[in-house]
């Protein structure tokens, strides 16, 4: 449960690792020090001011008249910085239930010196504690500073360094901790635009060691991958090449055989292998080559079921209008068109959607042929893998259509689904992210 609290991104983990520990061990000495500290030295000061108070209370019971007893009070405001004054035949006022701390340290004090009732109350508005203690005669009052009681100026002064140190460190740590994230973001770009299949230039190493590794790893494995594809690519192309010079010569021969009905079988056979290995080539290659530039989809799609038009196709649009997206354009055409093709061969009309979802883009190709059953859905995507048994099998093709569009998409960094469609034949699904 305490995980889907936790934040999804590196750089705000980290700084909670940073800023943790520094909260925690600010919340215990602040509690250290205003549970122990402050509550012994508030005891000690208290207990001063009261040791003072009892000794007013014994010169003013020794005292032999008014005269002397001013004195006493004088000498109270002079040596112990306590305001005395005594009221004569005045009783005590009624005390508050609700003390604070300091009022409950100092009526511990007062009770355990002083044997007589008494009552205090805290007067904001003079930074002293009002103490009326009962006389024989009358209430002596003593004010007493604030000052003398508590080490209210140390406890600020310690709070504001805290707080003021803390928001210093934390301040420090974000920025180291930004700096330190924003290579791996900056990395973690440019993987995904490369899995997308767009053009990301040179990424320059920066951050910490650990970092630049990855970062030099990531280049490495980007210029292995590309090495791996043109020379796939080259080689295909020279296979391509040397096949093609036997088969015309076989084809030539085929010619000089006139009407032999052995010679049109092997003519057939000389047919179907040009368009396997031409369908081959087309699949190896995919979309290398071409870069990824910004397309309009729709201006896209009413290329591709113009095309379709064009061979008999009843084809409809349903895309909106300035639907961009970086693609490489005659790549994502051949998808497309790959697509249209397999509905047009299969089924009566086609359907073309375009819509943005969830931070993707979604083209639908529907149509109202027979459809695929599920458990065959990915075998389709196989290189040269036809079903006969649930297409048509005069209808040409070597089983390289849905291969090829499925490794244009997946070479954008998306997919192909095929799905059940709502006009009761297939749906070739293209997910592709922006």
């Amino acid at each position: 449960m305490w995980r889907r609290l936790l934040p999804r991104g590196l750089f705000a983990r980290a700084l909670i690792i940073v800023v943790a520990p520094v909260v925690i061990l600010q919340l215990v000495l602040g509690t250290l020090f205003y549970d122990r500290h402050l509550d012994t030295v508030v005891r000690r000061l208290v207990r001063g001011v009261v040791g003072d108070i009892a000794a007013v209370i014994d010169a003013l019971e020794r005292s032999a008249g008014p005269a002397e007893r001013q004195r006493v009070l004088a000498d109270a405001t002079r040596y112990y910085d306590l305001s005395a004054a005594f009221l004569p035949s005045a009783p005590l006022d009624p005390e508050s239930p609700e003390r604070s701390m300091l009022e409950r340290v100092l009526h511990q004090a007062l009770g355990e010196r002083i044997k007589r009732p008494f009552t205090t109350a805290t007067r904001r508005d003079s930074e002293a504690v009002a103490i009326r203690i009962a006389m024989p005669d009358g209430v002596l009052l003593v004010l007493a500073p604030l000052n003398r009681l508590t080490t209210t100026g140390t406890a600020r002064l310690l709070a504001f360094w805290m707080l003021g140190v803390s928001a210093v460190l934390i301040g420090v740590a974000t920025l180291f901790l930004r700096n330190q994230v924003r290579p791996i973001r900056k990395l973690a770009e440019v993987a995904d635009a490369f899995g997308k299949g767009r053009d990301v230039g040179m990424l320059r190493p920066s951050g910490a060691r650990e970092v630049r590794q990855a970062a030099i790893a990531f280049h490495t494995m980007r210029e292995r991958i590309r090495r791996a594809i043109d020379q796939r690519t080259e080689m295909l192309a020279g296979v391509s090449h040397d096949l093609r010079t036997p088969l015309t010569r076989m084809k030539l021969e085929l010619a000089m055989m006139g009407d032999d009905p052995r010679a049109q079988d092997l003519a057939a056979d000389v047919a179907e292998m040009e368009r396997m290995v031409a369908g081959y080539l087309a699949f190896a290659r995919g979309q290398e080559g071409e870069s990824a530039e910004r397309t309009d989809l729709a201006a896209l799609l009413a290329d591709v079921a113009g095309d379709a038009r064009r061979q008999g196709a009843e084809v409809v649009v349903a895309a909106p209008d300035q639907l961009n997206l970086e693609v490489r354009p005659q790549a994502l055409k051949r998808c497309l068109a790959n697509l249209v093709e397999n509905a047009r061969r299969y089924g009566g009309r086609i359907w073309i959607g375009a819509a943005r979802r969830a931070g993707a883009v979604e083209i639908t190709v529907d149509d109202d042929g027979p459809g695929i059953p599920k458990a065959m859905r990915e075998e389709v995507f196989k290189p040269f893998r036809r079903l006969d048994e649930s297409r048509n099998p005069d209808t040409g093709g070597v089983g390289l259509g849905l291969a090829i569009a499925r490794d244009v998409a997946r070479g954008h960094g998306g997919d192909i689904l095929l799905q059940d469609a709502p006009t009761g034949g297939l749906r070739a699904l293209v997910r592709l992210p922006v």
